[in-house]
């Protein structure tokens, strides 16, 4: 749990992926692998409010992970919760997070305004909804990944 090295839960939101076909959060793992951090929990659950709620806090409070990643969820069908899940149980916004992720996917496809991902701190855990799609991942992860440490250290009561 330091800045140097910051912890991760990953939560694939979905109603039609198990873990085996969960292609986006197994690359999430391996890109936080690839910078020698370490992901303490990875789950799959289906999309439903309430589920992924609990599971946000559990990754947070029990857990104790710095950064809970979600993966899935934040788009526009209408069983997509995770936003809303992630508000349910958050305390303040990050709202920079969520606006980088989207600008740099922008550079890439149209199709990332349609993002409604949120980034949200709850106590010293910041949580970040990422897309489902395992390109989509990688790319939000890519136009993040530097800032993470400083947010943590930040979280942790670091100085600028």
């Amino acid at each position: 749990m330091s800045a140097e090295k910051p912890t991760f839960a990953i939560i694939t939101c979905s109603d039609t992926r198990s873990m085996k076909e969960d292609t986006a959060g197994a690359a999430l793992e391996s890109l936080i692998a690839e910078k020698g951090w370490e992901c303490l929990s990875h789950v799959v659950v289906k999309d439903d409010r309430e589920t992924i709620a609990a599971e946000i806090v559990r990754g947070a409070d029990e857990i104790k992970a710095d950064i809970v990643l979600t993966c899935g969820g934040s788009g526009l069908s209408l069983r997509d919760n995770t936003p809303e899940a992630t508000k349910d149980v958050c305390d303040r916004d990050v709202p920079g997070i969520a606006e980088a992720m989207r600008y740099y996917s922008l550079q890439i496809t149209p199709h990332a305004m349609l993002s409604r991902a949120v980034c949200m701190q709850r106590g010293t855990c910041i949580v970040i909804n990422l897309p489902g799609s395992e390109k989509a991942a990688r790319e939000n992860w890519e136009g993040i990944v530097k800032a993470l440490p400083h947010a943590v250290k930040m979280m942790a009561g670091g100085g600028h």
